[in-house]
Formats: C-alpha cells, structure tokens, sequence
C-alpha cells in the first residue's frame, strides 16, 4: 500500500473556520488583563464576517460570559450565527502554536481527507507550566469532531512556521534548531519530517528572532508568505534599534533563497513599528504577526505613525481582501499578537484555484 502523502495549504487558501481559545490565564497579561477580552470580541467579529469561528471556552461559565461579551458588544460586522463555542479546556490563549494543524492526506494520489495532525507542544521548550491540557487540545478537537488526529512525535508550533502551499516552507535556526524542542534531531531529521507531514520539497532558513520574543524566534513575527512566491519580512531602519542587526541579516538571507525552481523569493519590506514597552520591557511589535482569513486580514497596530505604512504595504499583497487593523496595544504585554491566537482550518477539500 502507498504511502500517505500530507499537504499543509497556504493561509490565504479557502478556510472553513478559524480556531481561537479565549483568554483566561492572568499571569499571560500581569495587571494588564481586563482589556484583553475585548480584543478578543473584535477579533472574533471581523472572523465571523468572513467565516465560521470556533472558540476554545473552559467550562459552562466561560462559555456564558463569552456569548454576553460578543452579544453585547454590538459589532456592526459580529454574525453570532458563525461563532461557534466548545468546551475543551486550555491553559492559555496561544491556539496559533497548540491548536488543530489541519491537512490534507491522500493515499496513492486518490481520494482528499482532512485530518488534524497533533504535533508535541511544550510551551516553547518548558518555559510556561503547565501546559498538559493546551498539548491535548489537537486531540480533544478531532474527537470532538470526529476528525482523524496523526500524532507526529515531534515538538512544533504553529507560529515556528510559514508555508506557501507548494512545497516551500519559512522558519528560523533560532528555533527550530533550540535543543529544547527536539534535541534528538538534526536539521536535515528537521527538515524530513517536514517533508513528510507539511509536503515541504524546500525549508527557507532565516536566523535570529525579534527582541521580546519568548518564542526563541517565530519566523510569524518576522516574515510570511503573501503569496506562492512572495514574502513580507520586516525591516527596522534605526541602526541604534536592537532588532536593526538581526532582521537586516534575515532580510539579506531571505534575498538569496529560491524557490523549487531556483527562481528568486520575491521580497517585500514590511516596516516594524515604533518600540513598544510596558512597565520598561520590550515587546515583541511587529506588523508581520497578521492573520489571512477568507474575506479580511487582520494586522496588529500599536498606536504609531508605522500604522498606516504597514496596511498600505498589505492591502498591496491582497487586493482582493479587505486589511483591517486592530489595535494590539494590549495585547502585546502577553507577547503575541493576531496570527499567535488563531489557527485557521481548511476547506474540507483543497481549492485547484
């Protein structure tokens, strides 16, 4: 019998869903939580103008106060007929990194079947405990739905990763290659079991991380493929600006990749906003951490002159979206932004488009 084959689509591909948990963990926000939750509502309210939207809740309480926060809210694009909440327990908010890695498998080159691949998850190589219930999250949903789950054996999250769609793949040594995720394999063990499960044929290989990151360098804060052969990756123009070095070097690694053809990346600069702080400590800001639903993208703003620049340079990647942004200045004080609390899901059969 043939072996299965794996394709992750690209995010702009037609999704059927997009998966979110709702924030409950304080500590992910200290004394800068009560805002968090409106974020959320709006997030969830542009989502659902576009496409059906699944919130991870706790219990029965949680799962209440989330149906009176979004009822109330009276957002002109909320359609509470496309929320849809479950009751399947988190330890905090990040469902871009332990949340359902939807695929598609065919076997012999017939029949498309969506399963969830279950990755290990280890709150980015023990930093967060607990996180037991986060890991079981892929696994509780495809029960739920009654989706097969794969369990892949090997420690990655969602937000390490960028894919194109056909065979290309964006992540960071940084990351990646950190003993405290899979300290038993090498970069070309890596790079197999990427081919194996993503149907990556070539991994682009960039460096260090942003300032701020507690990730040890998402390439989600850095840079993303806007299409089969684009990416936007950040670029800081202050020399003076601790991210100035480390991003200059991934721009100038990315200029040099090549797609499966040996053709040149097209590459876009997408500037990084003004330096956010709280209480004295460098967030990880950045514009690069949007997310691609069918209909709108959703790009963090922070409040500074940067904001308007970064939406013209992403409205010129997705002509046919409307770029929306939404203000992340508080939800930044947990390190993350848009594409770190959403996981998309496919269309239940990829798009020939």
């Amino acid at each position: 019998m043939a072996d299965p084959q794996y394709v992750m689509p690209a995010e702009w591909a037609p999704h059927r869903a997009t998966w979110l948990s709702w924030p409950h963990k304080l500590e992910s926000w200290p004394g800068k939580f009560e805002p968090v939750p409106a974020v959320f509502v709006e997030l969830a309210a542009w989502l659902s103008s576009s496409e059906e939207v699944h919130i991870n809740v706790l219990d029965l309480a949680m799962e209440a106060e989330v149906r009176r926060l979004l009822s109330e809210s009276g957002h002109p694009r909320l359609q509470m007929e496309r929320i849809f909440l479950h009751r399947i327990p988190t330890n905090d908010a990040w469902c871009r990194d332990h949340g359902p890695n939807f695929v598609y498998r065919t076997v012999g080159g017939e029949g498309v079947e969506k399963v969830i691949l279950d990755w290990e998850y280890n709150a980015w190589g023990g930093k967060y405990e607990p996180y037991d219930d986060d890991n079981a999250v892929p696994s509780r949903i495809a029960e739920m739905r009654g989706t097969e789950s794969v369990s892949t054996g090997m420690v990655l999250e969602g937000g390490a990763i960028d894919v194109n769609g056909r065979g290309l793949l964006l992540t960071t040594t940084a990351c990646l290659l950190n003993p405290n995720r899979n300290p038993s394999m090498s970069r070309e063990e890596i790079e197999r079991e990427l081919g194996r499960w993503l149907g990556i044929k070539k991994v682009l290989w960039l460096g260090e991380g942003i300032a701020g990151d507690d990730t040890d360098g998402h390439v989600d804060d850095m840079a993303r493929f806007v299409s089969e052969d684009t990416v936007v990756i950040a670029v800081e123009d202050d020399p003076e600006d601790e991210n100035y070095r480390p991003l200059r070097e991934n721009y100038e690694l990315l200029k040099g990749c090549t797609g499966l053809g040996g053709e040149p990346i097209r590459v876009v600069k997408l500037p990084m906003p003004d330096p956010v702080y709280y209480e004295g400590e460098r967030l990880p800001a950045s514009y690069a951490n949007f997310y691609i639903a069918n209909s709108v993208v959703l790009v963090p703003v922070y409040r500074c002159e940067k904001d308007n620049e970064a939406l013209e340079v992403l409205r010129g990647c997705f002509p046919g979206r409307e770029v929306v942004g939404i203000d992340c200045s508080d939800l930044i004080w947990g390190l993350g932004a848009i594409h770190c609390v959403t996981h998309e899901e496919p269309a239940d059969s990829p798009s020939n488009a």
